[in-house]
């Protein structure tokens, strides 16, 4: 079967599927009422194309829409359940350069204008970096194999590409990937942004909440179902579980939920609906390697064979997690590593092992007992950042490294590793899809924003290159767990684990799916309604 002839396929099989999923449910739900959700934290503003974190995807995805979107009510991401959007068609050229899409008719912006080919147009192009409206763009890595995107009239584009890349369409339709208005600044976008998604902006109050109200003009006929959405900022986690088990809020921030809080919750409000999955987000270590000592990769070796993941996954999520690569391991993960293949990357094997040869590197280095290295190792001010961070402190007390927690605001801190001020810093990173372009675009290739440590190698730009094009997957799977392999031997930035974590919300809150693979990619809120 033809690309071209399974686009449109997947296309009208999507919109069939969704129609009977409408049509079944549509006597069930009840319209009206206001969803209120917690949240973790202030976001540093409200456009998504600006920012890498999930503070920014789950409030202010429901404003949006993308080209394409994974299916809100099928809990595993994968290309079998992207559905139309925006775009009600797609096709691929047969040599896989050219791919290209139908526009839905009649769709206008919250303020009122027409949604038209133009706007793809100029949200692609900012994507790319072929204009610089952005004041940061975090994904360009993303798109940097899109060579040209064409207007083929006012409800059709294309996009041309320089080499095959079977991932895009992926990675169009993540939470992140939504479609801006070529009439509005990014600027406004960042406070007062306009969408053409199922709620309007209402209000963004740093430290307090968001507000976002049904929009009455929404192209999909009887969406939404809520006629509001509040979000309060609870900084303290502890208040958090307590205010929710009281029944003050309707959801949990959505990747809140540890596994031990979950026990505890389920203790204090047996009723409540939880489900516990894979975050899609990793723990790691960035290490400044422009910065001495760490300019030598010596010591950052030493750094990456102290690591005792099982340790981490013990304390944290008490043993339910996996250490893992890059990648999303397996049974979850498509692309990651299995468990007998990972043991044998350097520092994943025998810990005390691993240890003696970190403290002899550290002994080589001039450190030892006698001499031991001060640093401070930086980290976000939330929970799921602050605890892995101290029990990083804990085991570089073991290769004669002190270190002192710094703490750093949301506000803050990317715009801090962005810049590379910091020397050592216990980060997340958040795989928005589960696919090898992703991680490794983002977090590996030269000159990525995310790329926080300016890791820079040109066989291995070639080697993530060369597996993007792999139209094969059972080849191009080979070629990433290489390409895996290597980035963890080369120190380029020592991944400790994937995490576990719930949401949790009321039984009277329906039709919440959370996936199971990706925290960044079902904030639409479209089929969530309230039985009250």
């Amino acid at each position: 079967m033809t690309r071209r002839r399974f686009g449109r396929i997947a296309a009208t099989g999507a919109l069939l599927l969704a129609a009977l999923f409408t049509a079944s449910a549509a006597s069930a739900q009840k319209p009206g009422g206001t969803l209120r959700i917690q949240h973790m934290d202030s976001p540093p503003s409200a456009s998504l194309h600006e920012e890498a974190t999930v503070s920014v995807a789950v409030p202010f995805m429901a404003i949006y829409n993308n080209l394409v979107v994974y299916d809100q009510n099928v809990p595993r991401n994968s290309m079998d359940s992207i559905v139309p959007d925006l775009a009600t068609s797609w096709q691929w050229s047969a040599d896989g350069r050219a791919l290209s899409f139908r526009l839905r008719e009649g769709v206008r912006w919250h303020d009122g204008q027409p949604f038209t080919a133009a706007d793809v147009v100029c949200t692609m192009e900012m994507l790319t970096g072929a204009s610089d409206k952005l004041r940061r763009n975090p994904r360009q890595s993303w798109y940097a194999n899109i060579e040209k995107v064409e207007r083929d009239g006012d409800f059709a584009v294309t996009l041309r590409l320089k080499q095959p890349q079977p991932s895009l369409l992926a990675m169009l339709a993540s939470g992140y990937s939504p479609m801006y208005p070529c009439h509005v600044s990014t600027a406004d976008m960042r406070r007062r942004p306009i969408g053409t998604g199922p709620f309007r902006f209402v209000d963004f109050k740093m430290n307090e909440g968001i507000k976002l109200a049904r929009n009455p003009a929404y192209w999909k006929p009887g969406r939404p179902y809520l006629d509001a959405i509040e979000f309060t900022i609870i900084a303290d986690r502890s208040t958090r579980m307590l205010s929710f088990a009281g029944g003050k809020y309707d959801m949990t921030f959505p990747a809140d939920v540890t596994v031990p809080l979950l026990k505890n919750l389920k203790k204090d409000a047996p009723n409540v609906q939880c489900t516990m999955r894979e975050s899609g987000v990793n723990s790691n270590l960035i290490v400044n390697r422009e910065v001495a000592p760490f300019d030598d990769r010596n010591i950052r070796r030493a750094l990456a064979l102290t690591l005792d993941r099982q340790a981490f996954i013990d304390i944290l999520a008490e043993g339910e997690g996996k250490p893992s690569a890059a990648m999303l391991p397996p049974p979850d993960g498509v692309w990651g590593m299995p468990p007998d293949q990972l043991k044998t990357v350097l520092g994943y094997g025998d810990v005390a092992k691993n240890r003696e040869e970190a403290r002899a590197l550290m002994r080589a280095a001039g450190y030892g007992p006698d001499k031991r290295l001060k640093l401070k190792v930086s980290t976000r001010n939330i929970a799921t950042y602050k605890d892995p961070a101290v029990i990083l402190i804990d085991q570089l007390k073991q290769i004669y490294i002190d270190g002192e927690l710094e703490i750093i605001d949301t506000s803050v801190y990317y715009n801090r590793v962005f810049k590379k001020d910091y020397v050592v810093a216990l980060n997340l990173t958040g795989a928005a899809v589960d696919d090898p372009d992703v991680v490794f675009f983002e977090g590996y290739s030269c000159g990525s924003l995310r790329n926080y440590n300016n890791y820079c190698d040109a066989d291995m730009t070639r080697r993530i290159e060369a597996q993007s094009r792999e139209l094969d997957p059972k080849k191009r799977q080979a070629m990433v767990w290489e390409i895996d392999r290597l980035l963890q031997e080369d120190i380029a930035r020592p991944i400790i684990a994937y995490g576990r974590i719930a949401g949790c919300w009321q039984p009277h809150v329906k039709g919440v799916v959370l996936h199971t693979n990706s925290i960044y990619n079902n904030w639409r809120f479209e089929d969530v309604w309230i039985d009250r």
